[in-house]
């Protein structure tokens, strides 16, 4: 993409009224609407979704497909996409905006400070959906299954929270299958190495995006991990 095209696509998105941004990592904050300071911890549902459905965030999210086909199939939940490049989630957030789904909102932030904008229990579920592996060893830390992130999800998820992993490369699963077991608070519910080798599981696995398309293609075969989170009570 060029330089242009994304200096256009930032600059719009400051309209957008389901984008909110943190600039910030090291002193997190959220502007929204024409770079307007908003607190929303603790506060989604009353301040942007104007209602009490449960909220699911969906890690990683890249163009923001999944949030808003998760949107979609579930009027009576609310979405939150995340993802760090604000340029991709212009596509999601512009899609959600022109089909008038209110109960989608995306979050441009890194997901290592994503309990400066929720509440403890504020998030009902976790979508990981074809997530940056980072194979190196020495990014193990890096991964969105880590023990690092695991304790970042236990404290913004209610007790119980469901977390959701769908991926296609066959290490990342490995590591995320160990990495549920090595943690007391995870249980494990759900393991599908191949979910197009018989019925889907359920009808959230079927909404396409451009990445599974590719491994698809690339004839890999995509995994869906489901598993259960409790805090220390």
């Amino acid at each position: 993409m060029g330089r242009k095209k994304k200096l256009l696509k930032f600059a719009e998105i400051l309209s957008f009224s389901n984008v909110y941004e943190c600039y910030n990592v090291q002193e997190p904050s959220l502007v929204g609407v024409d770079m307007q300071p908003v607190d929303l911890k603790g506060q989604w549902r009353e301040k942007h979704f104007k209602n009490d459905l449960p909220i699911t965030l969906e890690l990683a999210c890249g163009r923001g497909e999944y949030t808003v086909g998760l949107a979609r199939l579930f009027p009576d939940r609310n979405f939150i996409g995340v993802d760090v490049k604000g340029n991709r989630l212009h596509t999601g957030a512009k899609d959600a905006l022109k089909e008038g789904l209110s109960n989608v909102a995306f979050l441009r932030t890194r997901i290592e400070v994503i309990d400066h904008f929720f509440a403890p229990g504020e998030v009902d579920e976790i979508w990981i959906t074809f997530c940056d592996p980072f194979p190196r060893s020495i990014k193990e830390n890096r991964r969105l299954t880590s023990a690092f992130f695991h304790e970042k999800y236990r404290t913004i998820l209610r007790p119980g929270g469901l977390i959701h992993l769908k991926h296609d490369d066959d290490d990342f699963i490995k590591f995320s299958l160990s990495s549920i077991a090595a943690d007391p608070h995870c249980t494990l519910l759900l393991q599908n190495l191949d979910i197009y080798a018989g019925q889907l599981p359920m009808q959230e696995l079927s909404i396409p995006t451009l990445y599974e398309g590719k491994h698809l293609a690339a004839g890999k075969t995509i995994k869906y991990l489901r598993y259960r989170m409790m805090n220390d009570e």
